[in-house]
């Protein structure tokens, strides 16, 4: 039998977990886990802390404190996080054991000894006062987009926008505040440009069943054109490179995180490792949107590059962000909800996490979780359909038949029953719509919510008790199966709905229901447990103290944030009519975009005005895919004078808003219309 080896990204051990990093990874790979080994499969789950890496180290630095200290402290925090969530991880590991150093270096010293990488001399931005080289989060300067005076040499928190250390505006180290010089230095670079045309342009395109957004933004890389990428960095912290004369230098941790998957799986199986990593098993990641281009292409180049029979990803469902009340979650303005405060203030609560955030996952697109909507879900959904089911079937029983099941058989066929109700949970999993799988299990609460309603057992018993019998018996039967279903998703309510139903499902029954996706029909005369309710409501003044804590962690404003806020949001100068008739403005539709060569920020769009095609060059290519773009209505000047940039001219614009996180939409009309429309 095949294997599966199923890895969720590593987190940082810079900080807790929060629900962001929940709902687009832990969550819905832990779902899938829980499945594959109900299906019979031979399952490896693994991950593991990312111990090593900038963040770390400025963490270290805020604290004054080393960075062993913080991998220590935030690794126990981390691990014990997810027991408590029912993450059922085989083995959570970390990236600063013995045997992570040991499986990364050689597997480095491998790549190298095959002539794997290229040794390039560059220059990097060096601080002649700290003497040593700056890794592009040790550089700090004012952002180009948004004058932001704390951006970093990757990327400025306040408007999103991806940086490089050369284009910031007085740069300084963040070690001694000296201004940076470039300096030579040796690095080995993975040549990414020859894997493109030798591997992974085929690999790539052959992964027709990945989700559009994964392979969108991986084709959107290769369409580009990859680049040789350094795999060792000039730092103190990390894995040293096991190369003679390379004091200084560490394996890059995009090189020797994924690693981490690897060296997990020999800890956790000491004597077989290799054949959950060779051979025909299948190797799944989940992660988020921005490790996509680590998972899909350097990974897998590293993968292949080493040989050895190694498999590379079959899937990678990775999902998009999660904000927080209206926000871009943001650790660094501690704008999230922490895990591990969540679990000790909402003791008895995991599984109501659990639901709402696999219920808002960003599968697609990103999505938003609020304390509202998460009452809301709790109280409607899980204690208004399924703890409400629940309870009115168990408390009849009891009520009318001392506990004891009826032995009344039902008219519904069991195939059916199976077709309508199991079979689209499984169907949704195995898709990787864990959202809609979901959604499919509460299906079946509400069909037995609808089945009792209908059928009124509790006027009918005063009439009919043979019909109430075997009314009262297919309730309990809806219940036991919804109790199956509930294992992956929901794993505390099922043990606790096992209990009340008076029985403990065997392995022939769970793999009758997972595997062949059968109806399961409980034997009759068993008895029922102790009645407790599954789910409580969530009351008003939870919410609120939650609310007003996520406000609260909101730091007061400096005179110099303030100062930069009034700079760009200061009115424009006002205008007369007769200016703003001159504007020609339409509705246009996107009917074909791509990247233009060479510049990372530019999409060329072709415009649709209905009777003519109308080409604009628009600077959105750090928002957007060309992919996201294609099909899109937006607002076009259409008498912009034509502008010649990288060798096309672009006739007019394309107007876009701004949040305040500096994320841009599309500005358009509130239902399609005619392409060429103007505005009035």
């Amino acid at each position: 039998m095949s294997k599966t080896t199923i890895t969720a990204a590593l987190p940082y051990a810079n900080g807790p977990v929060h629900i962001g990093h929940l709902a687009g990874v832990y969550i819905p790979a832990d779902i899938y886990a829980r499945f594959c080994r109900l299906q019979g499969k031979e399952t490896l789950f693994v991950c593991g802390s990312d111990e090593h890496g900038v963040p770390i180290t400025l963490r270290a630095r805020k604290e004054g404190i080393t960075p062993q200290d913080v991998v220590d402290r935030y690794h126990g925090i981390i691990k014990d996080s997810f027991e408590r969530l029912g993450i059922q991880f085989d083995i959570y590991s970390r990236t600063s054991s013995q045997t992570h150093k040991e499986t990364a270096q050689e597997f480095f010293k491998d790549l190298l000894d095959k002539g794997a990488f290229r040794e390039i001399i560059s220059e990097q931005f060096f601080d002649p006062e700290a003497n040593q080289f700056l890794a592009d989060r040790y550089i700090t300067g004012d952002c180009p987009k948004c004058n932001n005076p704390g951006a970093y040499g990757d990327q400025c928190e306040k408007c999103g926008s991806t940086l490089s250390p050369a284009e910031l505006k007085n740069p300084k180290s963040a070690l001694s505040g000296a201004v940076p010089v470039l300096k030579e230095t040796k690095n080995w670079y993975l040549p990414l440009d020859e894997l493109q045309e030798s591997f992974l342009n085929e690999y790539i395109h052959s992964k027709t069943s990945w989700k559009s957004n994964v392979l969108g933004q991986c084709k959107s890389w290769l369409n580009d054109g990859l680049k040789e990428r350094a795999m060792t960095r000039d730092l103190n912290w990390g894995i040293p490179v096991p190369v003679e004369n390379a004091e200084g230098k560490v394996l890059y941790v995009w090189f020797e995180a994924p690693i981490g998957y690897i060296s997990a799986t020999k800890e956790a199986r000491h004597n077989d490792w290799q054949d959950w990593w060779t051979g025909d098993s299948q190797l799944i990641h989940f992660i988020g949107k921005d490790n996509i281009v680590f998972h899909c292409i350097i990974f897998p180049a590293m993968l292949h590059l080493r040989g050895n029979g190694y498999v590379v990803p079959s899937q990678v469902p990775a999902n998009e962000f999660l904000n927080l009340e209206g926000q871009k979650i943001s650790t660094s303005r501690n704008w999230a909800v922490w895990l591990n405060e969540y679990l000790d203030e909402l003791p008895g609560r995991e599984d109501e996490l659990r639901y709402v955030l696999n219920s808002i996952a960003p599968e697609t697109k990103d999505s938003e979780f609020t304390w509202k909507d998460y009452q809301t879900r709790i109280n409607s959904e899980l204690v208004g359909i399924y703890g409400n089911f629940a309870n009115r079937v168990l408390v009849l029983m009891n009520k009318y038949y001392e506990g004891v099941i009826p032995s009344k058989a039902h008219s519904f066929e069991h195939s059916q029953l199976a077709k309508e109700y199991i079979q689209p949970i499984l169907d949704k999993v195995q898709q990787y719509k864990f959202r809609d799988a979901q959604v499919a299990l509460m299906d079946l609460a509400r069909f037995g919510n609808k089945y009792l309603a209908d059928h009124e057992p509790w006027k009918l018993i005063k009439t009919d008790a043979e019909k109430t019998a075997e009314i009262m018996q297919f309730a309990y039967e809806v219940l036991c199966n919804l109790c199956l279903a509930s294992e992956i998703f929901l794993p505390n309510t099922f043990k606790k709905l096992q209990i009340q139903l008076g029985m403990e499902f065997n392995d022939v029954q769970k793999a009758e229901f997972w595997q062949k996706g059968e109806w399961f029909s409980p034997e009759h005369g068993s008895k029922i447990g102790e009645l407790s309710l599954l789910f409580a409501k969530m009351e008003d003044d939870i919410i609120e103290n939650q609310i007003n804590k996520l406000q609260a962690s909101i730091p007061a404003p400096t005179a110099e944030t303030v100062a930069i806020e009034e700079e760009l949001t200061i009115e424009k100068p006002l205008i007369q009519y007769d200016d703003f008739a001159k504007l020609d403005l339409r509705i246009a539709t996107v009917v074909n975009c791509e990247k233009v060569e060479k510049a990372d920020k530019l999409l060329k769009l072709t415009l649709s005005l209905d009777t003519e095609e109308r080409t604009v060059l628009s600077g959105i290519a750090m928002h957007f895919t060309p992919e996201e773009c294609m099909g899109q209505q937006v607002l076009y000047l259409a008498n912009l004078s034509p502008r010649k940039m990288r060798g096309i001219e672009s006739h007019g614009m394309i107007l876009m808003a701004e949040d305040s996180n500096g994320k841009l939409h599309f500005v358009r009309p509130s239902a399609n219309i005619n392409a060429g429309a103007g505005v009035a």
